[in-house]
């Protein structure tokens, strides 16, 4: 069985620093990148760090400035301790700081949003220079959205529930938002849309959510955009109220009671009709019997009759 040579042990210590090296040149370019982030807001005085200051033994006119955006732009430019360019978009808007070459801009607009650069070239000659740094530097700016405004439009609703369409809009902000819903603490997924007239300018924003509510519910709307966030809560109600409607009989059982009904008014006319008459008829009889009875009790005896006559003999 064959073994592979093991490695020098210089080889293997060249190898683990090697490592260690890069890997804090990860960590170095990772913070230095962070460092070249600023964020903003519309109206709001910023500085844009540069990648380079001016030692205290020299002097800005030993130094060329180049301060551009994307690239392309220049916003301004010292030479010899002189501004010798200035964009007219940022006119009376922006200076710099001679010692550590800070562009400063105030107050920020929309249109400042972007990429910047600081080129700083030093002056061996006037005609012989060199770059000594060359670093970007991103400017995030960002303007407040107002304050959601939440609606209701209720769609149809029934004993069990209420359907509603709900809608929450807010404008002026920047930039391009996300906007997020939670019913009782629950996500929800809007219908969004976006309204700008650019890329750089303000937007407004309107979302739309099909809601069935069948209790009362706690519904917050926000509106996020650049770590920032506007929020707006309130309380969904249940329009309707259960009540269960009372069923109407059916047609049977109206007929059937109609019938009883008739039927017991038509005995009570009966029985108003001709029970007197019975009545009376009975009552006519009876006084008859009894006036038949009272005659033949005042007859005189018919042995007495017989008795006196023959008493006369």
């Amino acid at each position: 069985m064959a073994c592979l040579p093991a490695a020098p042990p210089a080889l293997g210590l060249r190898r683990w620093l090697g490592l260690g090296f890069f890997m804090l040149l990860c960590l170095s370019l990772g913070y230095a990148l962070e460092k070249k982030v600023v964020k903003t807001k519309v109206g709001e005085k910023v500085g844009l760090p540069c990648c380079h200051e001016i030692p205290s033994s020299e002097s800005l006119h030993n130094y060329r400035v180049y301060w551009q955006k994307n690239t392309t732009k220049v916003v301004l430019a010292y030479a010899q301790g002189e501004m010798i360019f200035k964009h007219k978009q940022y006119e009376n808007r922006t200076e710099m700081d001679i010692r550590n070459l800070t562009l400063w801009i105030s107050p920020v607009e929309i249109l400042d949003n972007g990429s910047y650069q600081c080129v700083v070239q030093q002056l061996r000659t006037l005609q012989n220079s060199f770059v000594v740094c060359d670093e970007p530097v991103t400017l995030f700016v960002t303007a407040d959205f107002s304050k959601p405004n939440v609606t209701t439009e209720v769609s149809a609703k029934s004993c069990e529930s209420t359907e509603m369409v709900v809608r929450c809009s807010s404008h002026g902000g920047f930039p391009r938002p996300k906007i997020s819903g939670f019913l009782n603490n629950k996500s929800v997924v809007w219908n969004a849309s976006w309204v700008s007239e650019s890329s750089l300018s303000l937007y407004n924003v309107t979302g739309k959510l099909w809601l069935n509510v069948t209790k009362d519910v706690s519904f917050t709307c926000s509106v996020e955009y650049n770590g920032f966030a506007k929020s707006t809560s309130l309380l969904l109600q249940k329009t309707s109220n259960c009540i269960v409607p009372t069923v109407p009989p059916s047609y049977n059982v109206i007929t059937a009671s109609s019938i009883i009904i008739i039927s017991f008014l038509l005995a009570i006319t009966l029985a108003a009709r001709y029970l007197p008459r019975r009545v009376c008829s009975y009552c006519s009889k009876h006084q008859d019997s009894v006036e038949e009875g009272v005659k033949e009790c005042t007859k005189p005896p018919m042995s007495s009759k017989v008795s006196s006559e023959t008493s006369s003999l």
